[in-house]
């Protein structure tokens, strides 16, 4: 598909009631691999390549970006379904689809998100949280000289996965990592951007909101408050998990999310 002139690559399987996922940072709809089979099976699911990753058109200006430009996809997508849709977001992604189900309302028929990265909800409401967040910035992460660079790509890694999680990566994974470093970085700067409080959230669509106790403490205190402030929202912490676990417990988290799609329906 083309949004705003620009060519999109498209995951579109299945048949039945519209399920868009949307993927996080440094990743494609390739995330949901493992899930898109199951899910197919009783459902359409559209899942786009946010601009830069997969098959969609590069960013083309490493110096300037705005969350609008992927928040255009998400909408796009979900008006093409012709019909109210379930929509699901990881970290990133998580925060475009809230953006989208606030917009547009009457498209969207339930909300999924694993610990969206909207970290302003924090501000005034969790001090030790905040805290854990701003511990990652030496004042490098929203440097726009060596933002997506080798120093800045790993710091981003072991922030999410852990000390040591970007040496662990296989070498082919992180020069995947690597190639997408820039337009990572100008999603966080874009994120850090969006000064929405709690109550800004005007999200009154059935809301499932996930977090992994291995996560930072920043992002389970998000989903924490967001599942307060939301009207209609409950909260589905994953003993033991991470902040990557849509990926790398994808059976677990497609158990969640298919009793949620089911209670929905």
């Amino acid at each position: 598909m083309r949004v705003d002139d620009r060519e999109i690559g498209l995951v579109d399987r299945g048949e039945g009631p519209p399920v868009v996922l949307v993927h996080s940072s440094g990743l494609s709809a390739q995330q949901w691999g493992p899930i898109v089979p199951r899910l197919a099976e009783r459902h359409r699911v559209l899942a786009p390549d946010l601009l830069g990753y997969g098959k969609s058109a590069p960013w083309p200006d490493p110096d300037r970006f705005d969350l609008a430009a992927d928040l255009a996809i998400v909408r796009a997508v979900i008006e093409s379904a012709g019909t109210p849709v379930h929509l699901v977001g990881h970290s990133y992604g998580g925060v475009l689809a809230m953006r989208a189900a606030m917009d547009l309302p009457a498209h969207v028929r339930s909300l999924a998100v694993y610990e969206p990265v909207a970290f302003h909800v924090l501000v005034g409401r969790d001090p030790d949280a905040e805290a854990d967040l701003a511990r990652v910035d030496d004042g490098t992460l929203l440097d726009a000289r060596t933002g997506g660079d080798l120093a800045w790509v790993e710091k981003f890694i072991d922030y999410w996965g852990g000390d040591g999680a970007w040496a662990r990566l296989h070498p082919t994974r992180q020069a995947a990592l690597l190639a997408v470093g820039r337009k990572a970085f100008l999603e966080v700067r874009s994120l850090m951007e969006l000064k929405l409080a709690a109550e800004d959230w005007r999200i009154a669509t059935p809301t499932l909101v996930m977090a992994g106790t291995r996560s930072p403490s920043a992002a389970r205190s998000v989903c924490r408050v967001l599942a307060e402030s939301l009207p209609d929202a409950r909260l589905e912490v994953f003993e033991g998990a991470g902040h990557m676990a849509p990926v790398e417990e994808a059976r677990r988290f497609w158990t969640v999310l298919d009793a949620w799609l089911t209670e929905q329906a």
